[in-house]
């Protein structure tokens, strides 16, 4: 998994860097994951310069101007927290692209409603946003994984269509 994960993010920092385009990401449940993969690849302070990882969320509100009515209505788990996290940070790192993620990786704190493996992806382009979300199998650690390769993925096809 590893080796497919680097290959993606090679075919990313390749698709940025032809774009000259910069890419930021607002991380709540995978703890600066996503950003510790992009710095993995050589040369990623090309299209790569800072994240946010707002694990709690006076964090999301204080650093990324989610509005805690937001919060407080739909949690941090939700579309509406995503959304507002992925143009916080396009906003705040003036970035091409912003990736968000928020989820609940467990093994507690699932839900009915929102169970265990939950993870929201917000994708904020120039001029619109993408949200998206899925649901993982697996431990804590699995959860977080599948989350991080799939907002890869995602990042990669919005760029490419």
């Amino acid at each position: 998994m590893l080796k497919e994960r680097q290959q993606q993010l090679e075919v990313l920092a390749q698709t940025l860097s032809e774009k000259k385009w910069t890419v930021t990401c607002a991380e709540s449940c995978t703890g600066g994951g996503l950003a510790f993969a992009f710095t993995s690849v050589s040369g990623s302070s090309n299209w790569f310069s800072q994240s946010w990882v707002t694990y709690s969320n006076d964090a999301k509100i204080n650093r990324l101007g989610v509005d805690e009515d937001i919060i407080e209505r739909y949690g941090a788990v939700s579309m509406q927290t995503v959304k507002q996290m992925a143009t916080g940070a396009r906003r705040e790192a003036a970035a091409d692209i912003a990736v968000s993620i928020s989820g609940i990786a467990g093994p507690g704190g699932g839900s009915k409603e929102k169970p265990v493996g939950l993870v929201w992806f917000g994708f904020a382009f120039a001029d619109y946003t993408l949200c998206e979300k899925q649901v993982f199998d697996g431990g804590r650690q699995r959860v977080r994984e599948q989350a991080i390769d799939f907002a890869i993925q995602k990042l990669i096809q919005g760029l490419v269509e």
